[in-house]
């Protein structure tokens, strides 16, 4: 017997069904998993899937609390680029101590599992708040914006560029704070990027000088922050065009439409702090987090006195 997390109904699910194998549930046909359980973690429903692997809800049940659990892909156990990957990331997140950072609590192997244990944040994703909502209210984008930036902080001062910053990347917990996950393409700031190989990132979000092949810094992230945070205030990608090609290039050679002349309700304060993070050239933004948090917190500042002067 197992517990719905749906309805909340207890109902009898196949004794034939494998660990991680789905059924309807007899009382309101939400798909039921049949648990896995590893040493003390109980897997009891996926929340999400990813290239590396899928993360499920699950219970410790030593310390009786709800944990998430990124499970990687069977295919990619005998990967050993992948298992580093995926090792690599469990150790990045681990060595981050911020509130708007996923908190890391193990990673181990049991049964031929190689298995992430990590903070929970399944109240959505900036993504599917994007989707649902289209546009954000302002406050909220400056609040994700001064949290995340100085999550960021947080991380370069471990000498850590996050380089995928992206709506998908931000998460929110029970009490609607954003953490910041998936770090799997983290590298130390002072290591040589300016390489020929694969560019890394997210084209709608990635920083032109990382498509030109130039050196990348925190400034890349901040760029791909700023681009996140227009797509939520605006309803907009900075640059959409029909292909992926042209997309990339829109971003090294086209200039960036201001968010308030996309949304006109956007103050000129927010915008003028988005449209600086966002400038081509890294030299013009702003050049360092401490300075991007103020100007956000400005903007901030002032927009609650309109909003209570309205």
């Amino acid at each position: 017997m197992v517990t719905c997390n749906a309805c909340g109904s207890k109902v009898f699910i196949p004794t034939s069904l494998s660990p991680l194998d789905l059924t309807p549930c007899s009382k309101c046909e939400a798909q039921i998993m049949m648990p896995l359980k590893l040493r003390q973690i109980k897997l009891v429903q996926p929340i999400a899937t990813g290239g590396m692997g899928t993360v499920y809800r699950a219970v410790d049940t030593n310390l009786n609390r709800e944990v998430a659990v990124k499970l990687m892909k069977e295919e990619l156990l005998n990967d050993q680029e992948a298992i580093d990957s995926f090792y690599q990331e469990a150790c990045v997140c681990a060595s981050l101590n911020h509130t708007n950072i996923i908190h890391i609590y193990t990673f181990d192997e049991h049964q031929n599992h190689r298995y992430l244990v990590m903070e929970i944040a399944d109240h959505g994703s900036l993504d599917s708040r994007i989707e649902t909502e289209r546009v954000l209210p302002e406050l909220d984008i400056l609040d994700i914006g001064t949290k995340v930036a100085s999550a960021l902080d947080t991380a370069l001062k471990k000498d850590i560029l996050h380089r995928d910053i992206k709506p998908g990347n931000i998460l929110f917990n029970q009490e609607g704070e954003p953490k910041l996950v998936d770090f799997g393409l983290a590298l130390q700031s002072s290591v040589d990027t300016n390489y020929h190989g694969v560019i890394w990132g997210t084209p709608y979000y990635i920083a032109p000088e990382k498509i030109n092949r130039e050196s990348e810094t925190f400034l890349s992230d901040m760029y791909s922050l700023a681009g996140t945070l227009y797509h939520a205030l605006t309803g907009y990608v900075p640059f959409d065009a029909p292909s992926i090609d042209e997309v990339i290039a829109a971003q090294v050679h086209t200039p960036l439409t201001p968010p308030n002349h996309v949304n006109p309700h956007v103050t000129q304060a927010t915008s003028d702090t988005l449209y600086r993070a966002m400038a081509k050239h890294p030299g013009h933004r702003f050049q360092s987090y401490d300075e991007f948090i103020m100007a956000l917190e400005s903007a901030r500042s002032q927009l609650l006195i309109r909003m209570h002067g309205a």
